[in-house]
Parts: C-alpha cells; structure tokens; sequence
C-alpha cells in the first residue's frame, strides 16, 4: 500500500492527509464501529476499554486514531486499569497527543469509578403491598387543591424504578392519555406499573371514567408484557385500592 502511494506522490497526485500517512481516520470507519455510535446502537458494554477511554480523548494525534493512542496507552499499563488510575495528569502528558485537557478527562473519569466502588449500593424500595404504595405517593398527592396522575413503575421482582406524574388537572379530573404511561413504561423496561391519581373532593370511590381507565390500561398492558399491579385514588389520609378490592 506505502509503495502504491508513494508512486502517486512522485507522479504528482495530492492525497488526503489521512491516506498519505496510510492511515485511516476513525471518520473513515463505518458508523457501527466508531466509539460514540457504537455505545449508542450496541450499548456501553460493547465497547472495549481502548474504546471507552477513546470517547474521554476525542481525537488521537498526527499518527494513531483516538482508539489507537488509547491502545498504546493501556498497553503501557499492562492493559490494567488499576495501573492507569495510579498515573497522573502529568505522567499521561509523556504519551504524544496527551495535553493537560485530556489527562485530567482521564483521570477524572478513573475518580468517579474509584469513588463508585466506595459508595454502598442503594437499595431500592419494594412495592408489597397498597400501603406502600400509599406510604410513597402520599407525600406529593394529599392536601392537594387539583387532580395528578402518577405512574409507578417496577422491575419484575416490585423493586421500584421511578415515579412520574403524567398530568396535572383541575378540580374534578385530569386528561390522562394512555399512549405517554406506555411510552414511559417501555422506555425504563418496566415489568409492573401502578397508576395512582388523587380527588380533592375527598370522595375515594372510583369514578366510572377511573374504572374504563383502569380496564384499558390493564388490557394494554398485557399486549405488552407489562402487568397492572394497582390503582389507587387517595382523598386526605385515605385510599381506595383496585387490588384490595378485587377489581383488576
């Protein structure tokens, strides 16, 4: 390849940088392969190390693309990361194509790793019963002067993934679209979902338009894999439970 460029060099043919100095640019790869796509489409467990650390370095230097630099860095290191963590800003500056900007991207990055290995994993609140259910949404439902609608959702053993609001209405109801709980559902890979609604009347009984909602939601649900657990109505320091009372 060097010998068929250096002939069109001498026959007086302009290349591109990146093919005179017989290399290709990671802009030259296909999009599945670069670092920053690749983490998009495939996830971040796809990428090698050298991949990961090439994302921190942005671009390599006049002769190796940034997974390059970052090859050659780890090799230095024995290919360990424990090694790497122990150098610092200015030993990684030694490594051409290093400045002061990426180092301490690198070694900041190996910090909060190092850190995260300190920190105790947080335990995630379990969904047994309606009463927990009460016991986390009461504090944003009660003494409200409008209707909210609230979603929980879980993972397949109940352990709670988030909660949302999903609208926000007046005095005697809120417009609550099915299509943005399932989107929201999809999106965290929910297993389980709870609805949870308030009425600021103090009435807790179901409304005939709560219960066509409950069935319509629990009927798309299952389509998709993703069971209704509950819907509770909360009115002051009470609730009403579709669980409890048999009614999904």
């Amino acid at each position: 390849m060097w010998l068929i460029i250096k002939a069109m060099q001498e026959k007086g043919y302009i290349l591109p940088l990146d093919m005179s100095e017989n290399r290709m640019t990671i802009k030259n790869w296909a999009e599945q392969d670069r670092p920053r796509e690749k983490l998009l489409i495939k996830g971040k467990a796809a990428l090698s190390e050298a991949e990961l650390i090439a994302i921190l370095l942005g671009s390599g230097n006049k002769h190796q693309t940034a997974v390059e630099l970052a090859q050659h860095i780890l090799n230095h290191c024995g290919n360990n990361l424990n090694t790497l963590a122990r150098l610092s800003v200015k030993d990684l500056q030694k490594f051409k194509g290093i400045g002061e900007a990426k180092a301490i991207s690198i070694v900041s990055a190996l910090e909060i790793g190092r850190r995260r290995k300190k920190t105790d994993p947080e335990q995630k609140l379990k969904i047994r019963s309606s009463l927990d259910t009460f016991d986390l949404m009461k504090g944003d439902l009660m003494d409200l002067p409008h209707e909210e609608f609230w979603i929980i959702l879980l993972k397949r053993s109940n352990e709670v993934i988030l909660k949302q609001m999903i609208s926000q209405g007046g005095v005697s109801g809120t417009v609550v679209d099915a299509k943005i709980i399932f989107k929201k559902a999809l999106e965290e890979m929910a297993s389980g979902l709870i609805l949870i609604h308030n009425h600021p009347s103090g009435n807790i009984q179901p409304s005939n338009e709560d219960i066509a909602l409950t069935r319509k939601i629990m009927s798309g649900g299952k389509s998709l894999d993703i069971n209704l657990l509950d819907h509770l109505i909360v009115a002051d320091n009470s609730f009403y439970s579709f669980a409890d009372e048999h009614r999904l």
